[in-house]
């Protein structure tokens, strides 16, 4: 995890959500810290997105739960030519980090994932997620940035 998110110059892996919010110019959750952070990153070319993201939201949307600006096949298509964001793969051991992770974090797979890719690339998952959260705190070893934040 970044000791001081203002100077902090890497990549940014996003929570779905946050990749949601950040695209729909519905950031008025997140820290000011955290917002020009995101823009900073995005300048740069250093915002990350798993593609298990691109899942969660067609699923999201599919089941009503998700409600964008756009339909979201369009949206999607829209989000992954968008500056400043670059998409990582599934990979195999993506996957099998994301079985490793025990069960003090929630089952839900997508997050799983993301907490996963955060590990191995030793990129800070950036997260209003309190599940996430909490278990990075706990574990020590998964970057995250509490989006709230800052």
């Amino acid at each position: 995890m970044p000791r001081d998110l203002t100077t902090y110059d890497g990549f940014l892996l996003l929570d779905t959500h946050i990749w949601i919010w950040y695209l729909e110019g519905a950031t008025e959750s997140l820290g000011q810290t955290v917002r020009d952070r995101l823009e900073h990153a995005a300048s740069a070319g250093r915002l990350v997105v798993c593609d298990v993201s691109f899942w969660e939201v067609a699923i999201k949307a599919a089941k009503g739960r998700l409600h964008l600006s756009v339909d979201p096949m369009v949206w999607l298509h829209r989000a992954e030519q968008a500056p400043g964001i670059r998409c990582r793969p599934l990979t195999r051991s993506l996957l099998l980090q994301s079985t490793r992770l025990g069960d003090t974090v929630h089952n839900d797979p997508a997050d799983r994932m993301l907490i996963a890719l955060a590990r191995l690339e030793g990129m800070p998952l950036v997260t209003a997620d309190r599940a996430i959260i909490d278990f990075a705190i706990a574990d020590g070893v998964t970057p995250v940035v509490d989006a709230r934040r800052g």
